[in-house]
């Protein structure tokens, strides 16, 4: 296991005119989180600028910068990246950026820098990445080898750390640098839970069964709206002719509809539906299965766990395994 820093970690967050805040936004949520997950707050926020006072970023956003940089004695300076799409507009924002070089070259030689993004031809500029190893936005590999020959650029790599920088690539490179240090510090483990709750988009099946319902839902409206009735109503109502009247059509038309799209009965795809319900209570419920059946309306809740098996092949404790992640099933 990582040993901790002995200490608080104090990140200053680096405002300048033009800059993508978002990164900065999200790099604060970040470490937000990692305080939660910690159960301690090892990181300190601060958001500084060349002087105290409003910053216009990107999308005329004002933002304050609490303290200049210079005075704010951080242990890590985070520098985002700026809009730009070709090098002649990285060069003029470098070329009018003349100030905040000098305070990113003059801060103490022991402050962390790090940079993603255009934000790393600022870091080289300054003379901060002289000798060392670095990354940067992929598209501007030719102009920035050519401009700072003295950098050893690893533009195979989307993260690289050397010493007291890290650089990374694209307009989300934070979270590589963070999860990064978060795991050289707290652990992978630690940083697995917080990119799970706070970065990645929620688990998902990836079961065939469930996956090519997604797929027909989504191309016909009578299919879709199939879906909505049949995880409005309880499993022991599902009947076709129940069915065909909500939806206003006659149970032959239905039953057409449904071969032509899924290429199985109305019964077999009611079915489907009501078990991936209940597939995504599984994952993301914490309910026991007993309570799940209930819920959903099946008979009880040994009907529902051999139809749960017969459609997937697997048990709805080895189905939540298979997903990777989601609380633990109890049965």
């Amino acid at each position: 296991m990582p040993t901790p820093p002995s200490r608080r970690l104090r990140v200053g967050l680096l405002l300048y005119p033009g800059c993508v805040a978002s990164g900065l936004l999200a790099t604060a949520d970040l470490l937000a989180a990692t305080n939660l997950r910690a159960g301690a707050r090892r990181f300190d926020v601060q958001w500084v600028g060349l002087q105290e006072g409003d910053v216009v970023t990107a999308h005329e956003l004002r933002m304050r910068a609490s303290q200049g940089v210079a005075s704010a004695a951080c242990d890590v300076v985070v520098v985002p990246g700026f809009w730009a799409h070709s090098v002649t507009q990285i060069d003029a924002v470098l070329q009018g950026e003349r100030s905040l070089l000098r305070a990113i070259r003059g801060l103490p030689p022991s402050t962390q820098c790090w940079a993603y993004c255009s934000g790393v031809a600022l870091l080289a500029e300054a003379g901060r990445l002289r000798g060392r190893s670095a990354t940067a936005t992929w598209w501007a590999a030719s102009w920035l080898t050519a401009r700072h020959a003295d950098i050893d650029w690893q533009w195979q790599h989307s993260v690289v750390a050397d010493r007291h920088v890290v650089t990374a690539s694209g307009t989300h490179g934070y979270q590589s640098i963070i999860g990064q240090h978060v795991t050289r510090w707290l652990g992978g483990s630690l940083w697995r839970d917080v990119e799970r709750f706070a970065v990645l988009p929620r688990p998902q099946s990836t079961l065939a069964v469930f996956q090519r319902l997604e797929a027909i839902d989504s191309v016909d409206p009578l299919m879709a709206r199939l879906q909505a009735l049949v995880e409005g109503l309880p499993a022991n109502q599902l009947r076709l002719d129940t069915i065909a009247e909500a939806l206003a059509t006659s149970s032959r038309t239905l039953a057409r509809r449904v071969s032509s799209a899924a290429g199985h009965s109305v019964g077999e795809h009611v079915r489907l539906l009501k078990l991936r319900q209940a597939g995504e209570r599984l994952l993301h419920s914490g309910q026991t299965v007993a309570q799940i059946s209930d819920a959903l309306g099946f008979s009880d809740e040994s009907v529902f766990r051999r139809s749960f098996k017969q459609a997937t092949g697997l048990t709805p404790g080895d189905f939540v395994k298979s997903c990777g992640t989601g609380p633990t099933v109890r049965v």
